[in-house]
């Protein structure tokens, strides 16, 4: 057992704990450390040569904060010596150790980039909701966001981000990249992410949303015809799900003379609170987690991100569902 600092007894003597601390409590709770850590240490370098590494657990802490706060680099080192949570999260001592510093957790960054770990991150965590009996199957709801890129060119280069593109919704131009996901239909957890540029229409990633067992997908009005396109048409399992898609409100016309009930408005209405699950997410990850302009340059690097941050966000709305218990009790396969 780690000995008591007296910042340590100081802060035990406090009448409440901060939001950030009990946020970092739960994950610290929920993530399985030692199964992570496994997935980096085969391409870990092993300390051999040049400065002695840090610990891989430690470095996962601090990365895996930089995104839940939106924090650079430098800006991350400089909040954990200022934030005794943070420091406590990542089970510091500095009578022992000090914070890694800035470049330390760029090239870990750039390590877990390279190898996709943030898709296998992502992958187990569904897999450990798969085996709790938390992820229910049959239905999928298909949503996409826009991520604004900066379109600055006061850069080296004198150019934007080629990777990113404009496009246009409702009246308004926007430029960077989409993140398209697919949500379960009956528990509202993200079971599916892929990223495209800006300019990208959301029906074109849908079919790569859908799982092999889902009978019906859900969908606003952009992902209208969908039962008729050729990738659509041409697959066995994707030609048999039923595509429940909203008609675009200016669509359903009612004349003023008419009291009765409005089917077909109610058939929408009861359509869009299924499909509402899927915001939910996207929420976590823009609101809660600050992520709603992209940080790096290029595609990759982002989706790496967005990767771990639905991954967290899944497991936050297990904790807030109450789930937390089944989640930590199962051992879901690397």
């Amino acid at each position: 057992m780690q000995q008591q600092t007296f910042t340590d007894i100081e802060y035990s003597k406090r009448k409440k704990k901060t939001r950030r601390e009990e946020f970092l409590d739960t994950m610290d709770q929920m993530i399985p450390w030692k199964d992570w850590v496994a997935l980096i240490e085969p391409y870990y370098p092993s300390g051999k040569r040049g400065r002695p590494t840090r610990g891989i657990e430690t470095m996962l802490r601090m990365y895996l904060m930089q995104n839940w706060f939106n924090l650079s680099d430098a800006a991350m080192e400089d909040t954990i010596y200022d934030s005794y949570a943070m420091r406590s999260f990542m089970h510091l001592d500095f009578y022992k150790e000090q914070v890694p510093d800035a470049t330390t957790l760029l090239k870990f960054r750039h390590l877990l980039e390279e190898h996709h770990i943030g898709e296998q991150i992502f992958a187990d965590v569904n897999a450990r909701l798969e085996q709790s009996g938390l992820i229910m199957h049959g239905g999928t709801i298909v949503d996409a966001t826009i991520i604004n890129a900066p379109g600055s060119t006061k850069n080296k280069g004198g150019k934007r981000d080629p990777e990113m593109h404009q496009t246009k919704k409702g009246n308004q131009w926007y430029h960077g990249m989409k993140i398209h996901s697919g949500v379960d239909a009956g528990s509202g957890y993200v079971h599916t992410v892929t990223a495209t540029a800006a300019n990208i229409h959301d029906i074109e990633e849908a079919h790569k949303l859908i799982r092999k067992d889902d009978s019906v997908m859900y969908g606003d009005s952009g992902y209208r015809g969908m039962s008729k396109r050729d990738e659509v048409r041409e697959d066995v399992h994707l030609s048999k799900v039923e595509y429940r898609t909203n008609v675009r409100p200016g669509s359903i016309k009612v004349p003023d003379s008419y009291k009765g009930i409005n089917w077909d408005k109610n058939i929408e209405n009861r359509k869009s609170s299924t499909r509402c699950k899927v915001e939910h997410p996207f929420l976590i990850v823009k609101r809660q987690f600050g992520y709603a302009k992209v940080v790096y340059r290029g595609i990759a690097k982002n989706f790496n991100r967005f990767n771990v941050l639905f991954a967290s966000a899944n497991m936050v709305m297990c904790a807030r569902a109450g789930r937390a218990g089944e989640f930590i009790g199962c051992s879901a396969p690397i």
